[in-house]
């Protein structure tokens, strides 16, 4: 890999001696890690991936000796675990160590939703998540990493940061993974090499300072925001850095790291951060800080549009809530701690501490999913959703399940028709390894796939070893 030599020059400013370790690193291979889904691996513990290595500052993140073909793993389609870059599982550990109530959380710039799931799994129970991506495609793919992960206390938007300036100091924690000029991803990303300049460099270090100047006035005073790219370079990390603490009014924070992590200390004149270098720790290259909101920056401005956003809130509106929730209710565990709602048709259980607060964001914001989507009415047919199988609210005892072999759970994440010639009439929940992977409406010759067609597997190779990922095994397909 033949890297710019602007870059190199840049590097050495950065790192001196240490250079030629880094760019011998970048050489490498990449290393593989994948993140559990704790709420799934709870309800269905298996065999887990051992001799596995843990990834040091996460409790849910492990390396694994090679790379599978997860796409051919139906495991990974059930949201089981998530393909994760290790170093960007840190913000598990800041928010383990920083927010220790249940909290109002906005991932800025989520997609594809890496680290929208490690905040999911570091935030404690109650809180409530805004996933957002910009880019609409882009945020189909966040919203479909979300309806994996299964947790109902989310909510996925498809906006400009500045839209968020119409919830002024709403936000306990908001987290910034900037877009930014990729120089930690050139191990993985030959296009990031190709696309690297330092005109590039300022360009994104100029479009990071908007992005969080548009959404600071989301974040409540005291309120912790989380700044990380994955480039090395000053401009973008600690000198946007000291602009956040100067002009918008912050102090760093700092968190306790374990040496034999291998994660750097950054300090320029105060910025402090942490750095991950791929010649020190087992990852790409990142770099994160933490400022805490002054408790004196609310302005005049963002106490107005306070007072406006309060208005509206708390203004008498009809109520959206079903009241007779009879035929949806049994479909998920907890039905007493979510309001249903419908709309064209579709019933979406909200989780009741936040239902609210998610009406409020429909009415300003466009969304993509929130909540649990339970099904659509079509006719006479109930038809379950997709949304609902990945949930960790199903109640499997509402519906008739059925268990595929790994060759028609393929065919079945291909959205082909399968045949269950076995199995009742009717609506099934079908599962592999008793994890549900999705619905179908089995007809008898034949079960309509309702797999979400936007998510099928496309490629119709099949792999001569079965991905075992999770079960601690690899079974030979080749007959």
């Amino acid at each position: 890999m033949k890297l710019p030599e602007e870059f190199i020059v840049s590097l050495r400013s950065l790192l001196g001696s240490e250079t030629e370790q880094l760019l011998a690193a970048l050489e490498g291979d990449t290393p593989v890690s994948i993140r559990l889904n704790p709420h799934k691996t709870a309800r269905n513990p298996m065999a887990l991936i051992k001799p596995a290595q843990p990834v040091p500052w996460s409790e849910w993140g492990f390396y694994l000796k090679e790379r599978p073909a997860f796409t051919f793993d139906p495991l990974f389609h059930a949201g089981y675990y998530y393909v994760q870059e290790a170093s960007s599982m840190f913000v598990e550990h800041l928010v383990r160590q920083l927010v220790t109530a249940p909290s109002l959380c906005l991932d800025l710039c989520g997609a594809p939703g890496g680290k929208s799931v490690t905040l999911m799994t570091a935030l404690p129970e109650g809180s409530l998540l805004v996933s957002n991506e910009l880019i609409r495609q882009r945020a189909n793919i966040l919203s479909e990493t979300m309806t994996r992960f299964g947790d109902p206390c989310s909510v996925v938007t498809n906006n400009h940061p500045g839209d968020f300036a119409a919830f002024p100091a709403l936000f306990d924690l908001i987290l910034v993974d900037a877009p930014c000029s990729g120089e930690g991803m050139f191990r993985k990303d030959e296009v990031a090499v190709q696309e690297w300049s330092p005109q590039n460099v300022v360009m994104c270090a100029a479009r990071q300072k908007e992005i969080l100047s548009d959404v600071w006035p989301a974040l409540k005073p005291g309120g912790i925001l989380i700044y990380s790219t994955c480039t090395y370079n000053r401009a973008e990390n600690e000198e946007n850095a000291l602009w956040m603490a100067q002009k918008l009014g912050a102090d760093f924070i700092e968190v306790p790291t374990e040496e034999e992590w291998g994660i750097t200390p950054s300090s320029l004149h105060g910025a402090a951060g942490y750095r991950f270098f791929p010649h020190k720790t087992r990852g790409e290259g990142l770099f994160v800080t933490l400022l805490r909101k002054s408790e004196a920056a609310l302005s005049e401005a963002e106490s107005f549009s306070k007072g406006d956003y309060s208005r509206k809130k708390n203004r008498k509106r009809p109520s959206l809530f079903m009241k007779d929730i009879s035929d949806y209710a049994g479909m998920i565990k907890h039905p007493e701690l979510y309001d249903f709602v419908e709309t064209d048709n579709r019933i979406t259980a909200l989780p009741k501490a936040h239902s609210e607060t998610l009406l409020s964001f429909r009415e300003r914001l466009r969304i993509v999913s929130m909540g649990v989507e339970i099904g659509e009415k079509k006719g006479k047919d109930f038809i379950p959703s997709h949304s609902l199988a990945m949930s960790r609210e199903l109640n499997r005892a509402a519906f008739r399940n059925h268990e595929l072999p790994y060759d028609k759970a393929i065919a079945y994440l291909r959205k082909e028709a399968i045949t269950l010639a076995d199995a009742p009439k009717g609506f099934l929940l079908l599962t592999y390894h008793d994890e549900p992977i999705g619905f179908v409406k089995n007809i008898g010759n034949r079960a309509n796939n309702l797999y979400p067609n936007e998510w099928r597997i496309r490629s119709g190779y099949l792999p001569e070893v079965r991905p075992e990922v999770l079960l601690g095994q690899s079974v030979d397909n080749r007959y």
